[in-house]
């Protein structure tokens, strides 16, 4: 793996655009050359976007019969050479699961912006949620990671997408953007910089593509036409690609790499924010747009004299479980803002052993910064039973 600093499509500057253009001009910016999507609310703006300014550079979009296409083709993409990515929201992503399951077991590297929105099901199309974080990384069966990333702002959703190809090209594996609808159709200025850092991958095709002694644990991968004589199949495989279904052995040693490659780097993948938290005795974790809301409503409470902090999880899979454990060594109490009923909650009460309370919201609105400070006040002075 080797990293190359590319000159941005987009003049230096700043610009005002909405978080699923920035998304778009992100994933140009990082050399996405294929996307394969189906249009659905409230991300179908990135691919509307993309349409456009692909025809501008003569880069390769098709428009799928549904989502399952839209995944599986951008993984053939892969194979073939190209940077790709989808877009889509929850009942779309619903469709993906086989498909992302078959990207994590032929360690195909592959970017999806998942713009959430009210669920489940059809849901609300047009109303916030963030409903969709266990899904990401349970929704396909075995034992297998992907890289997720959790926007707050319109510069991060440019900026999080090239690191997302940054990181499913380092590591060989799905990588998402899971975004909300609040920060997909938010309208800010968006800084754009005179240069990005692209990841090429190792297109040797001596080596297995499948298998390595490598520290990393990432073997290279070589394209169609490379040479490499390619296997690739969703059934157990070894190193060289062929299918070893009978072999437990084989299907262990694989399942095992597969996962390690990515929890062996969790300290280079895991990105935190930590706001007023040097004294603080209460800390709210949170992510994405409540984040927003969270540091509003952390402002509103030391300006009346209460100890909060608040750390925000940038990095959602896998989980920052150096940091989250670290703070609830520090706290009294951690509390948890979600747009669903306790995802990321439950996964904060694994690694603390401090008091953990969680604030609940799902109906179709963002958490307003002045109705999540008076609950933290209220879960300071009284815990819940």
């Amino acid at each position: 793996m080797s990293f190359e600093t590319m000159p941005s499509l987009m003049a230096p500057g700043d610009y005002y655009l909405s978080g699923n253009e920035a998304a778009a001009e992100g994933a140009l910016a990082a050399g996405c050359d294929f996307y394969g999507g189906y249009p659905i609310t409230p991300s179908s703006e990135v691919m509307e976007h993309i349409a456009e300014r692909f025809g501008e550079l003569g880069r390769t979009f098709v428009q799928m019969e549904d989502e399952i296409g839209s995944l599986c083709s951008a993984l053939g993409a892969a194979w073939a050479g190209a940077q790709a990515m989808t877009a889509t929201s929850g009942p779309g992503l619903s469709l993906m699961m086989e498909a992302l399951g078959y990207a994590a077991f032929t360690e195909t590297p592959v970017v999806i912006i998942d713009v959430q929105r009210a669920g489940p099901c059809t849901g609300q199309a047009t109303r916030v949620g963030a409903g969709d974080i266990m899904q990401v990384k349970w929704g396909s069966h075995g034992d297998y990671q992907v890289i997720a990333l959790a926007p707050w702002s319109v510069q991060e959703m440019y900026e999080m997408t090239v690191e997302c190809f940054r990181l499913a090209e380092t590591y060989r594996v799905p990588t998402i953007l899971l975004a909300e609808e609040a920060v997909g159709h938010l309208h800010e200025r968006v800084r754009i910089p005179p240069s990005v850092s692209v990841a090429r991958r190792d297109r040797d095709p001596e080596p297995p593509p499948f298998g390595t002694d490598a520290a990393d644990g990432v073997p290279p991968m070589p394209c169609f036409g490379d040479g490499a004589k390619l296997m690739v199949t969703g059934s157990t495989h070894d190193a060289r690609g062929y299918r070893k279904t009978e072999d437990g052995a084989v299907h262990e040693r694989l399942v095992n790499r597969i996962n390690r490659k990515v929890l062996d780097h969790r300290a280079e993948i895991c990105r935190t924010e930590e706001y007023f938290l040097e004294d603080a005795r209460y800390a709210l974790v949170a992510y994405g747009f409540t984040a927003r809301s969270s540091l509003h409503a952390v402002k509103q409470l030391r300006a009346q004299g209460l100890p909060v902090g608040l750390l925000r999880l940038q990095t959602l899979w896998p989980f920052p479980v150096a940091a989250v454990a670290a703070l609830g060594q520090r706290v009294e109490c951690l509390l948890v803002p979600e747009m669903n009923l306790g995802q990321v909650e439950g996964e904060v009460r694994k690694h603390v052993g401090c008091r953990v309370e969680g604030f609940h919201q799902v109906n179709g609105e963002v958490i307003h910064p002045d109705r999540l400070a008076a609950w933290v006040k209220e879960a300071v002075r009284c815990p819940a039973t």
